[in-house]
């Protein structure tokens, strides 16, 4: 198979395998204990969260640890809220649905939502959310980068703007974090979420940056681990493998994203210039490096995967978080797609272990599906196929 679902999901790396071992067979030991084992297990977290904090430029007391993205993008929205009497929150119409769907569900409390418009390319209007900070506004959630389209934020304008108000910032960094340079103290922002499953780590970890100074409210109460703002015993041998699997993505920044470049670029012009009817969507320049993402005219989404699948090829149509939920993408709504356009759309995803012959491989093999399935499509006369 190649794979290139790499947004979904990353193969973890063989070093982090390795960091990992020792907590599941020697290493055992519970962190809140106060004898060898746990003391061990716990030096072992510490050193995780020195890892984490240095990949986006943190310290290490700024980081909580969680089960993963979505748990940190909750944690964040729910401890701001609870904290504040005003009811306004906003975000844009493009997040990721560990967003959405706790806007929604704060707005069924009483909270009055703003959904900021995105532009054809996915982008926010900073100005468009200048204009929407109200008094009684207490929170902005923004992404970093979307994990369809691969649009980057302006984000660091837009936490100026935030701050201008004395408002609360955060951004869902699931996508980014180890694709782009990010460094939270140049960004100000003040909550931000990642995963490790994206970076080449074990799933079911995660973290949530909180700049010092920023309070907010536990979701889970119990024994008081995590400075009391997430009870439960951790997760020892996921943390170590996210803690290696930053530290990796930091070491070797600079070569990935030369690497995310190089095949995506040679992926992008070859199915414009080999394919017709081809659309290359998202940003052409603010994007996340790994990021591919594709409209084929006459073509539905679903079918191009299995077919991509059959062939020994695995991509994706969007996020993998609502793919068994049959609806059409809220992000390529926002950017104003028509029905046909999003039911064409195909996204590819490279990581680390990808290679220039698997690109080519994959375009040949998206040359020949995309062919099969126009042969049959309903638009085809439509759109002269």
């Amino acid at each position: 198979m190649i794979y290139l679902d790499n947004a979904a999901s990353t193969p973890v790396h063989a070093k982090v395998i390795e960091e990992m071992m020792p907590y599941f067979k020697e290493q055992y030991g519970n962190p809140s204990s106060i004898h060898k084992y746990g003391r061990f297990a716990n030096s072992a977290i510490q050193n995780a969260r020195r890892r984490i904090a240095n990949l986006i430029g943190a310290d290490s007391d700024e980081i909580l640890l969680t089960s993963g993205g979505t748990e940190s993008n909750n944690t964040a929205l729910y401890g701001i809220v609870s904290q504040k009497n005003e009811k306004h929150i906003i975000t844009s119409s493009i997040e990721h649905d560990a967003i959405l769907e706790p806007y929604k569900h704060l707005e069924k409390e009483g909270y009055k939502v703003c959904y900021l418009p995105v532009d054809k390319y996915g982008l926010v209007d900073p100005e468009d959310l200048k204009k929407e900070l109200l008094q009684d506004t207490c929170l902005v959630s923004i992404m970093f980068a979307n994990n369809e389209v691969g649009t980057i934020q302006p984000i660091k304008e837009m936490v100026r703007i935030t701050h201008e108000k004395n408002i609360i910032f955060h951004t869902d960094a699931v996508q980014a974090i180890g694709k782009v340079v990010i460094d939270v103290k140049e960004l100000g922002v003040d909550l931000l979420s990642m995963s490790s499953h994206k970076i080449n780590g074990p799933k079911g970890v995660g973290a949530l940056y909180i700049r010092k100074g920023v309070k907010i409210s536990p979701l889970i109460l119990g024994g008081g681990q995590e400075s009391g703002l997430r009870s439960g015993t951790e997760n020892v041998a996921s943390i170590v493998g996210f803690g290696m699997a930053c530290k990796l993505a930091r070491d070797n920044l600079d070569q990935n994203i030369s690497h995310f470049k190089k095949l995506t670029n040679r992926l992008v012009s070859r199915v414009l210039s080999e394919i017709p009817h081809a659309n290359h969507n998202g940003h052409p320049e603010k994007r996340i490096p790994n990021n591919a993402h594709f409209t084929f005219l006459g073509v539905n989404g679903e079918d191009l995967i299995i077919k991509l699948d059959e062939n020994k090829i695995a991509a994706s149509t969007g996020s993998a978080c609502s793919v068994r939920i049959q609806k059409a993408s809220h992000v390529l709504k926002a950017m104003d797609f028509s029905h046909e356009q999003i039911t064409g759309s195909l996204r590819i995803t490279v990581g680390i272990t990808n290679t220039e012959q698997e690109i080519d491989e994959t375009v040949e093999v998206l040359k020949k599906v995309v062919k099969e399935l126009r042969a049959v499509s309903p638009y085809k006369s439509k759109y002269n196929l």
